[in-house]
């Protein structure tokens, strides 16, 4: 772990070598437990239609029954929208468990639509780690909080985040990964394959033409990653984890008894970047 204090030159050196970075500090205890607050209240007032009853998943096959062919996933770039767990609705749609433990993330404007997490996406601190990678002119794409609950937080498989995010040229794109909670190996921190980020994308998720079904489709297939390559990447509450666009990355089931919320976002470079038209 890298001390965010640390010089400009220290944090470059290990992100551009291994495709990640993590910092402590980026956060206090309370600035943690005020984002968690935050969204147990938006939970609690959570309505949610249904037909919008849809789990999340990063499985390919997966992806395009559910996310790839709902206009609720597709259309959630400017709202605040919910997305589920596996096996948390009976056959009538409704909850099998507790309403807040059912969760997958929310996402995928929380930057834009509630002011603490707009506080926190925007804070001097992101300011100042985007500057000493050299971000330019740096943009929010998208943001989530992703709750990981405990006993059924779902995997999260081999990805990058490129495939969902793609730019010409790559490498444009940064993940913000702040853990509101202690993220270890029992209660599924991130892991990842370092230095992947320097041999390009095996997959997109692209748009299809308007009219067609699904809504998405891949062009290519994620690769097949020797699961010994993987490095854990625990970090403490507060502490936050940088991820290139290209960086292979996973993160295993919680089997365990304690929860492991996330507030994430991705930024974009936009200065001689081009966005691809056919991204979600």
């Amino acid at each position: 772990m890298v001390n965010i204090e640390n010089p400009i030159t220290s944090l470059l050196l290990h992100f551009n070598r291994d495709g990640y970075l993590v910092l402590d500090g980026l956060l206090s205890p309370a600035e943690c437990d005020e984002l968690r607050l935050r969204m147990g209240e938006i939970v609690d007032r959570m309505d949610v239609p249904e037909h919008c009853r849809i789990q999340f998943s990063t499985n390919h096959d997966e992806q395009l029954k559910t996310q790839g062919n709902a206009d609720y996933f597709i259309t959630s770039g400017d709202k605040i929208r919910f997305f589920f767990e596996k096996g948390v609705f009976d056959d009538k749609g409704d909850f099998t468990v507790p309403k807040e433990c059912s969760l997958n993330k929310i996402g995928h404007a929380l930057h834009a639509y509630e002011p603490l997490y707009k506080t926190a996406t925007h804070s001097p601190k992101i300011q100042g780690i985007a500057k000493k990678l050299g971000l330019k002119s740096p943009v929010i794409l998208q943001s989530m909080y992703i709750f990981k609950q405990p006993g059924i937080g779902g995997e999260v498989t081999p990805h990058q985040d490129a495939t969902f995010l793609h730019t010409e040229p790559l490498g444009r794109v940064m993940g913000v990964w702040i853990a509101l909670e202690d993220a270890t190996l029992d209660n599924g921190c991130l892991w990842f394959i370092p230095g992947s980020h320097n041999n390009g994308i095996t997959r997109r998720m692209v748009r299809t033409p308007e009219g067609t079904y699904p809504l998405t489709d891949f062009v290519g297939r994620e690769a097949t990653y020797d699961d010994k390559l993987f490095i854990p990447a625990p970090v403490k509450k507060g502490g936050v984890v940088l991820i290139e666009g290209e960086v292979v990355h996973k993160s295993e089931q919680n089997a365990s008894e304690k929860s492991r919320h996330v507030y994430t976002f991705h930024i974009m470079e936009s200065q001689e970047t081009k966005w691809n038209p056919e991204n979600w």
